[in-house]
């Protein structure tokens, strides 16, 4: 055994949603070699024990839709509807970002992932292969989507086109690196920002090759509207005419699906990413979660990008989502603790795809795994765990945070990243780039 964590309560979010007053938590070859609320047998010798006595020991969580490179933009754009946001001031920056830029601000977005406890994210941009890099080096996973855009109607051409050329190039180079740790997914960015040959090319790259898709859906009241007046139907039923969600797909934010949405959605298995601090700072509604469920999707859990958000606390989107349903249904029992802590663990590992080697904490399991600090004042007392992580904890309880056995987080200090190389790079050269003064306006 190479580390044993003891003294803590473990919070399994495994289907009998067990936990373990006392338990302990054994790690050998990146996996959960031993789970228990007594020590593992004197054979199993550890090589590093782990006291956390004061601490809840559970599956990290997991963050299905951001842009991190977008830390770069953080706080550069608030207080603005979403189509004046983006036209008017997010891609007029983007436009100035290059390959160098990407990486210190991905690196930047991985830090802040790995100090509130997330150990998997799912993203949507491009410089992939520099964003590939930086998970690679930083020891977290990653599921990549080359996030595309395309306004070429009939003269576009799928082997000629910059955005799938590069998918399709990092499809070869980096999908399920570290056996799987990286995935490189598929991205119709949305239906509003994108025509029907995209849609019908990349669904038959990811039905040849076996790859997910990742796309926004129904974000808006005037992307959605826009599109019925348009096509005669809903974003999600045209881009299921074109195949898009012929293969697993993440939908992200899904704020004004139909009944008859949610009911399609269901039957194709698209896992619906709801997003509530980015939906609530662009005022783009709330997205009914209660009702995605009972039609028989799966809800997870995601950040957005911190340029609306404006941080990477997926705690205070747990607490965020159960909150907005219990107001969106005028019910109280609406989204309790555990179904919003599912959404951040379980639901995200199924979204992903990952769910039986993550989400939860089973023998077996990659060693996927955070330690939150129950000494703050503000977790004091505790009587009931599920209820104190996901309407008092905060991301910066969070003392440790292990990814296939492997720390990459503890105590305050990054273990695989060295914050000040990645601050130098930001303020001497990737800020000056994006905001200085020949920065387009």
């Amino acid at each position: 055994m190479d580390t044993l964590l003891t003294g803590a309560t473990v919070v399994t979010m495994d289907e009998a949603m067990r936990v373990l007053p006392n338990g302990y938590v054994g790690v050998a070859g990146g996996k959960i070699s031993y789970l228990g609320e007594t020590p593992p047998p004197e054979t199993e010798r550890p090589k590093e024990i782990i006291d956390a006595t004061g601490m809840v020991l559970m599956p990290g969580l997991i963050n299905c839709h951001t842009h991190l490179p977008m830390t770069i933009l953080r706080g550069a754009a608030d207080d603005y509807e979403l189509q004046t946001w983006l036209n008017e001031h997010i891609f007029p920056r983007e436009d100035r970002l290059d390959g160098r830029t990407v990486k210190a601000a991905t690196l930047l977005g991985i830090a802040e992932c790995l100090q509130f406890g997330v150990t998997s994210f799912s993203d949507m941009y491009y410089f992939i292969d520099e964003m590939a890099q930086a998970a690679a080096e930083s020891g977290i996973k990653a599921s990549l989507a080359r996030g595309t855009t395309m306004f070429e109607g009939d003269a576009f051409d799928f082997e000629k086109f910059p955005a799938c050329r590069e998918l399709v190039e990092m499809h070869e180079k980096w999908h399920n690196y570290d056996n799987g740790r990286i995935h490189i997914e598929a991205s119709v960015h949305a239906e509003y920002t994108s025509t029907h040959q995209l849609w019908d090319a990349l669904s038959e790259f990811c039905i040849n090759e076996g790859l997910r898709m990742h796309v926004h859906l129904s974000e808006t009241k005037r992307e959605h509207e826009a599109c019925v007046e348009k096509y005669g139907l809903t974003p999600a039923q045209i881009l299921d005419c074109h195949h898009v969600f012929d293969v697993p797909a993440l939908a992200a934010h899904c704020v004004w699906l139909t009944g008859e949405d949610m009911g399609l959605l269901a039957r194709r298995g698209v896992s619906a990413v709801h997003n509530p601090i980015s939906n609530l700072k662009l005022a783009s509604g709330v997205a009914d979660v209660q009702a995605m469920v009972r039609a028989g999707m799966n809800v997870a859990l995601g950040t957005d990008g911190v340029a609306s958000n404006n941080n990477m606390d997926l705690f205070e989107e747990i607490k965020a989502a159960a909150l907005l349903a219990k107001v969106k249904n005028n019910d109280p029992t609406a989204v309790p603790a555990a179904a919003a802590l599912l959404m951040a663990t379980a639901c995200g590992a199924r979204a992903q795809g990952r769910e039986k080697e993550c989400g939860m904490l089973k023998e077996g399991y990659d060693a996927d795994l955070i330690l939150v600090d129950f000494t703050r004042p503000h977790l004091l007392p505790c009587h009931n765990v599920l209820s104190s992580l996901a309407y008092s904890a905060r991301g910066g309880d969070v003392a440790l945070t292990m990814v296939r056995g492997k720390v990459l987080y503890a105590g305050g200090e990054f273990k695989t990243i060295d914050m000040a190389a990645v601050v130098r790079e930001l303020t001497g050269y990737g800020i000056p780039r994006v905001f200085g003064p020949d920065a387009k306006e």
